[in-house]
């Protein structure tokens, strides 16, 4: 099986090598071989990598993806994802509308056109007409 050193996997997976130490040091990447004393990573771990990040942009916590990784059986580790990320939609879709309000309090800024936040009735403690 092919090996990537850690500059190499790096490179590959947008990430600095700390931050793969770091990954290893917490349970998240396996051990590294050594090969002439530097870190060696299989190929497959590219895959184990891109499954961390988009659980992390998904709002899971390191100990969370962790949790998932540590599964042994396949069938164990579907149903602890299947329960994780069943108890992390409610908190997506909050995240979903506080930034849809976002966006629309950033639309109706840009719409009111005054650019006076000193006076702006959008930007008054009370709302519009304050």
């Amino acid at each position: 099986m092919r090996q990537l050193g850690i500059g190499e996997l790096a490179r590959q997976v947008g990430m600095r090598p700390s931050a793969l130490r770091y990954y290893e040091s917490v349970g998240l990447l396996p051990a590294a071989e050594r090969a002439a004393g530097r870190r060696v990573y299989p190929a497959g771990v590219v895959r184990r990598i891109a499954l961390i990040k988009m659980a992390q942009r998904a709002g899971f916590t390191l100990a969370e993806i962790r949790r998932l990784l540590d599964s042994d059986a396949e069938r164990g580790a579907t149903r602890q994802w299947r329960a994780l990320a069943e108890s992390k939609l409610p908190e997506l879709d909050r995240f979903i509308e506080q930034t849809r309000l976002l966006r629309d309090a950033v639309a109706d800024c840009l719409a009111c056109g005054c650019m006076n936040f000193e006076k702006c009735e959008l930007l008054a403690a009370d709302g519009p007409g304050s």
